[in-house]
């Protein structure tokens, strides 16, 4: 048997358990004009802040955050990690995998069984977890590349910054004519590629690990939570979704106290700037699943067909979309006067702040023109009406969803429709107006409708999507805009920004 020849950078998702962090209220001045009614003006797509938002930027692909004493922490792909006090500055902590990293200063050294497993010379995405010794669990993948040779191992660290000494490797694959962790010989189209772990405890206080990367799908393991090792006597644990080279990858778990369900965020497509890379979410009352769309569907099936290969076609009626690649256009269709946008935005994490209510998804993205370069992103998260998770349009800046009159809301914005397709093209933002009658017309005609306390509902073409207005800092006009984000019950989310006057 020979492997399959990928074509795909393997990557990560992890993620720990929040303990006692918060968003700080200091330097987040700009939380108050987004509460109430103080200093609105008139009109609501022109409206310069008191205080502008700044972000200080930092480069970690496949960003899994752990909040640690009023601090949060990213860790990502090659060693790479970083510290922020509120999801807006970024400090890197230390990068590449090379002798001296703080993470693990002798690595070649001290990870050389994994390293020469997984045929490697870097490491993917990890997770680090703080368990019940107060000590730091690094969950570390390291894979070949152009195969699911691949190791997933366990390092631990006193302090969260390290320095990690390695324990050991809890999980192999790409053992080709040999025997897997299931005992049968290692099938690449229903055993896993043992990378992009995720672990966390389950609202029972259950220690679980989820992780894959293509080939033959998600897995979910019980884990010891003395040991942080998984439980003996599963083998690679229970299939989740996922198979014959599926390109789904980066999972990523949070249950919500909000709605009581599991989210199982993914993503699917490739990484690259061509890829198609795009975060997608189903739910579930059990973290074992199963794990449904908003239409129904069982993310079971979502699998390319037997004998395929990175069939995008087969997978793309799964999952809600909840954002791909896209660029805000201040005139459609004049292209070169574009404003923000992403491309292959993915591989997240994401965390609820029991304290505040708020909830985020921290990801990392490439940018329409820029190549491969990619930057950290965090964007706040809402649950619509339906329980249904919709992501912010712009990047948090220190926002509140408002509870605002709908005499706001009315007025033209430049909307993003992600679709459900599987695309490396960018989606460029249409025109419309939403009127006080209730109305909609521009690209498309409809009707919306405020249902209070910042939640929305609008009718486009018949289809009705749910979800939640506020306002945002524009980063192009440099003001604060009205912006909406809705999701259909086809897992189609729609993006509103407030257009600036002409």
């Amino acid at each position: 048997m020979t492997p399959p020849a990928f074509s795909h950078h393997p990557r990560t998702s992890g993620v720990a358990a929040s303990r006692g962090s918060r968003i700080p209220s200091g330097g987040l001045a700009i939380l108050g004009l987004f509460i109430g009614s103080t200093g609105l003006a008139a009109d609501p797509h022109v409206m310069p802040p008191a205080v502008s938002p700044s972000f200080t930027e930092v480069n970690v692909h496949d960003p899994m955050i752990l909040p640690v004493d009023g601090e949060f922490f990213i860790f990502g792909s090659h060693l790479t990690a970083a510290r922020s006090p509120d999801l807006m500055h970024w400090t890197l902590i230390d990068a590449g995998v090379r002798e001296g990293n703080r993470l693990i200063p002798n690595v070649r050294e001290e990870m050389r069984e994994a390293l020469e497993w997984g045929q490697s010379r870097t490491f993917w995405a990890g997770c680090v977890t703080r368990l019940g010794d107060g000590r730091f669990y690094f969950y570390y993948s390291v894979c070949r590349g152009d195969s699911p040779r691949s190791a997933l191992g366990l390092a631990v660290a006193e302090a969260v910054e390290g320095p990690y000494r390695h324990k050991a490797i809890l999980l192999r694959s790409g053992m080709w004519d040999e025997p897997s962790e299931e005992g049968a010989i290692y099938d690449a189209t229903i055993h896993p590629n043992t990378i992009d772990p995720h672990v966390f405890f389950d609202a029972d206080g259950i220690l679980r690990m989820v992780y894959g990367s293509y080939s033959g799908g998600i897995f979910l393991l019980t884990l010891d939570p003395e040991t942080g090792r998984p439980a003996p006597g599963q083998g690679y644990g229970e299939k989740l979704l996922g198979g014959n080279h599926a390109r789904i990858e980066a999972p990523f778990i949070l249950h919500h106290p909000g709605s009581n369900y599991y989210y199982l965020f993914l993503s699917f497509g490739g990484l690259d700037s061509r890829g198609g890379y795009q975060i997608r979410v189903a739910r579930s009352r059990s973290v074992e699943g199963p794990y449904r769309d908003p239409a129904g569907r069982d993310l079971r099936d979502a699998m390319g067909p037997p004998g395929s290969f990175f069939d995008d076609a087969a997978i793309e009626p799964y999952g809600a979309k909840l954002i791909g690649n896209f660029q805000f256009v201040r005139a459609p269709p004049h292209f070169p006067e574009a404003g923000p946008g992403y491309v292959s935005p993915g591989h997240n994490s994401a965390w609820h702040d029991p304290g505040t209510g708020k909830t985020f998804v921290i990801f990392h993205t490439r940018f329409p023109g820029r190549g491969e370069q990619h930057q950290v992103r965090v964007h706040q998260v809402f649950l619509n009406r339906e329980g249904w998770p919709v992501l912010a349009p712009h990047r948090y800046g220190g926002e509140t969803l408002g509870h605002l009159p709908a005499s706001y809301w009315p007025g033209p914005y430049r909307l993003v429709d992600h679709g459900r397709t599987i695309t490396g093209e960018i989606t460029a933002s249409v025109l419309l107006h939403l009127h006080p009658d209730g109305t909609v017309s521009g690209e498309h005609t409809g009707n919306w409708e405020d249902l209070g306390e910042g939640h929305l509902r609008l009718t486009l073409g018949g289809e009705v999507f749910q979800g939640v207005f506020l306002r945002q800092w524009d980063p192009v006009t440099k003001v604060l805009v009205p912006v909406f984000t809705v999701l259909s019950r086809e897992g189609r989310a729609l993006w509103g920004s407030g257009a600036p006057p002409p």
